[in-house]
């Protein structure tokens, strides 16, 4: 039986529909039961968790022969990362109490990155999991391609797209949720000892004049690129909701400024085959 984590959203729901799909054992681990009767009519187990909770954890990890962690995404953290810590100490006790056979954890690109940003709540959970004498996956994938879908409005209505990345010709590594489930699927089912670290990216690097490309295509309308400047940020993520916004800031530093990449500038990631132009025709049949 495999335990997945995350399993209401696009990279967890990818990866429990191949299992399924294969026929495997499957149990759906999720904190909101009101979710659970759409996982049971495909044929999954239910157990209800929350994440920073290590009982229900380690009661919803009982008898896997694998697991899949993926930790939910903090974007507005409190300094120090208390947030994710919380998840990161729940999580470990839980796979210590119950010593699965292996574990895949999402994980991200930069992982590694030598200053602190938004992504250090992975570098956190990557140095405390392994730690624990476990056969543990870390996969990580690049930027998600799926977050083109806050840029549909202004390209559709005003033929913008205001990027933080930037310049506007630079390619950035990405990748399609999909193509991140799939692989997990793959990678949960694999024999290996220790811990070992997966990349992943898409078939080709995306540069924001790309993404302007595809939103024109689909749109079938001009959609220009306009780059916003790094002292503007700030107030715009405030003006946002955003209480504390420099680690965001940092990790877009760290992707523009190239300290947030691949170990070898992706030559030994693995790649998806999912094409930035299908993601983003299917982002706006959706809205």
């Amino acid at each position: 039986m495999y335990a997945i984590t995350g399993i209401t959203g696009k990279v967890g729901g990818s990866l429990a529909r191949k299992l399924l799909a294969d026929k495997l054992t499957t149990r759906a681990i999720m904190r909101d039961a009101a979710k659970a009767a759409e996982w049971r009519a495909l044929g999954c187990q239910i157990a209800i968790a929350e994440m920073d909770d290590a009982a229900s954890l380690t009661a919803a990890f009982q008898g896997a022969e694998g697991v899949f962690i993926l930790p939910p995404s903090e974007f507005d953290p409190e300094p120090g990362f208390p947030e994710a810590q919380r998840v990161i100490e729940a999580v470990s006790a839980a796979l210590t109490a119950v010593r699965p056979g292996k574990v895949v954890c999402l994980s991200t690109i930069g992982a590694d990155a030598p200053h602190e940003n938004l992504l250090t709540q992975r570098t956190m959970l990557e140095q405390s999991l392994s730690g624990l004498g476990l056969a543990i996956t870390f996969l990580r994938p690049a930027w998600f391609m799926e977050n083109t879908m806050w840029d549909i409005a202004p390209a559709r209505d005003e033929g913008i797209l205001r990027s933080f990345l930037q310049p506007a010709g630079k390619a950035f590594p990405m990748v399609a949720t999909q193509d991140v489930g799939r692989l997990a699927a793959t990678l949960l089912r694999e024999s290996w000892s220790g811990t070992r670290v997966v990349e992943l990216e898409g078939p080709v690097r995306v540069s924001p004049n790309d993404i302007a490309r595809a939103f024109a295509s689909v749109l079938n309308r001009p959609v220009s690129v306009e780059t916003i400047a790094r002292e503007n940020w700030e107030s715009i993520f405030r003006d946002q909701g955003t209480h504390n916004p420099l680690p965001r800031i940092r990790m877009i530093d760290g992707f523009n400024e190239g300290w947030i990449e691949f170990w070898d500038n992706g030559r030994g990631a693995m790649k998806g085959t999912t094409r930035l132009l299908d993601v983003v025709a299917e982002l706006v049949k959706a809205s």
